[in-house]
């Protein structure tokens, strides 16, 4: 038997192949819409990919596996599990064979029971791996997103996040008994989880890629936590902000993904193409580093830095049915954002255009924007006579640790919809922890029309280092 793990840094995520040497039959588990990265180490290892499955209705990204059993012809082996509002609507034209707890799927030697664990979404499935070739007994287990390596993963994304009313209590009791069912597993079954630390699908993933059941038994909180009482108030308790486009995921996935045949090819625009950007409606993502940005942009340009958070926050912030237009240094730039938009289902990049079109831009007599700074040392003495409006963009965990005296709470996702809660008739600072995600919602706000914005340097990090007072809320002191 072949394991090959992959895994996405940008969206913390991991696939699966296994593979059969004997019979040279492959299954993928969790692809991403990266599909070439499984059929060039398939073709490495003279495996066919026969087989497709997921474990789950993702809502971080959008899945891969229609891509690629369309590029591969493999069956495709979807979770009929979770009740009739949980069925994927593409099934039935793709052919693809339901599958329910204690049906097996055969590769080749490989022998795949599936586990119905429900919890995180009702039709969430597992899959129980056995290399009969060797054993009679299984070596690991696939969880998807229902055990992580020091966590489990969260009941509450259907409310949070696709708006599904009363279901975060509920999926909590689902997940406490698919954890019992998981507990009685033996202690030596590897566990291959489908994300690792700095996915929103949990709360306290760890970064060590593979764990056992015996250790999480012992280590993680969750499946170690017998009380299903307790296990509801705490596994509900601190979870982040589900980003927005959770949302708009959950329904791509289950009505079926748009088969690309391979990511957008964009064409390079001009000033000219640019300036007749805006009049269309088209999103301008510039890719520039925050210091760059800052000193000169196209006014009306979202700057979001290429980093593995890239696409995290364009699924914030840039609409799915609008095209979207790129400024970045170099092609390779462009074919990275491309490939990141993608992932989350924001395929429409049609144009891309070099940096040097600002410089071009203020040459021909354009506009040109700026964002203003301010210090902590600036900002105290505003602050404490009202002179200035602070909005804090960090998560509600962060912001219940610790924040500015008189601030006001706005999620930097949440910027556009409750823009009318930002007053106009004073200077505005925008901050964050360090001053990453400032700068990037300076940029929105800046986009939405607001004007008279300073950006924090350093954000609250710096502000508590040099010992400015910091108001704490009562529950985050009781935790």
């Amino acid at each position: 038997m072949l394991l090959k793990r992959f895994y996405d840094d940008g969206l913390a995520q991991a696939s699966y192949l296994i593979g059969c040497a004997a019979t040279g039959e492959a299954i993928v588990i969790d692809a991403n819409r990266d599909i070439a990265q499984y059929t060039d180490v398939a073709a490495a290892e003279k495996l066919r990919i026969t087989h497709i499955s997921e474990t789950h209705i993702h809502a971080d990204y959008v899945s891969g596996s229609r891509e690629l059993a369309r590029a591969t012809g493999g069956q495709l082996y979807l979770s009929a599990e979770g009740g009739k509002d949980w069925q994927y609507r593409f099934a039935e034209d793709d052919k693809a064979i339901l599958v329910r707890n204690g049906d097996v799927i055969k590769v080749g030697n490989i022998r795949l029971e599936v586990m119905h664990t429900p919890g995180h979404t009702p039709e969430h499935l597992s899959f129980l791996v056995t290399d009969t070739a060797g054993a009679t007994d299984p070596m690991g287990i696939v969880t998807g997103d229902f055990v992580f390596v020091g966590d489990v993963g969260r009941p509450d994304l259907l409310e949070k996040a696709a708006k599904v009313a009363n279901t975060m209590e509920a999926g909590a009791k689902d997940l406490f008994r698919s954890l019992e069912r998981f507990r009685t597993l033996p202690d030596y079954l590897q566990v291959w989880p489908g994300h690792g630390a700095g996915s929103a699908c949990g709360k306290a993933l760890g970064a060590v890629p593979t764990s056992t059941v015996g250790y999480e038994r012992r280590f993680n909180w969750g499946v170690a936590t017998t009380s299903e009482k307790d296990f509801v108030t705490m596994v509900l308790a601190g979870q982040p902000e589900p980003p927005l486009y959770f949302a708009e995921m959950k329904r791509i996935n289950r009505d079926g993904p748009r088969v690309l045949g391979g990511f957008p090819t964009p064409t390079k625009g001009e000033r000219a193409t640019l300036a007749r950007a805006f009049g269309q409606g088209v999103v301008v993502i510039d890719t520039r580093s925050a210091a760059r940005f800052a000193e000169a942009h196209v006014p009306g340009t979202l700057n979001i830095p290429m980093s593995k958070t890239f696409s995290t926050w364009a699924g914030w912030l840039v609409r799915y049915d609008l095209d979207i237009h790129l400024i970045a240094d170099d092609h390779a730039t462009v074919t990275k954002a491309v490939r990141e938009l993608a992932m989350i289902g924001l395929d429409r990049v049609t144009t891309w255009y070099e940096s040097n079109v600002v410089a071009e831009w203020k040459t021909a007599g354009g506009p040109v924007g700026t964002v203003a700074k301010i210090t902590v040392a600036d900002l105290a003495p505003q602050l404490t006579n009202g002179d200035v409006t602070v909005i804090d963009v960090r998560n509600r965990t962060e912001w219940d640790a610790g924040h500015l005296p008189g601030a006001r709470h706005i999620p930097i996702g949440y910027l556009a919809e409750r823009l009318g809660d930002i007053p106009r008739d004073r200077p505005i600072v925008v901050q964050c922890q360090s001053g990453a995600r400032s700068a990037i919602a300076t940029s929105h706000l800046q986009r939405l029309g607001l004007s008279d914005l300073h950006d924090l340097v350093g954000g609250f990090a710096a502000w508590e280092s040099a010992g400015q007072p910091v108001e704490r809320n009562a529950v985050a002191e009781g935790v």
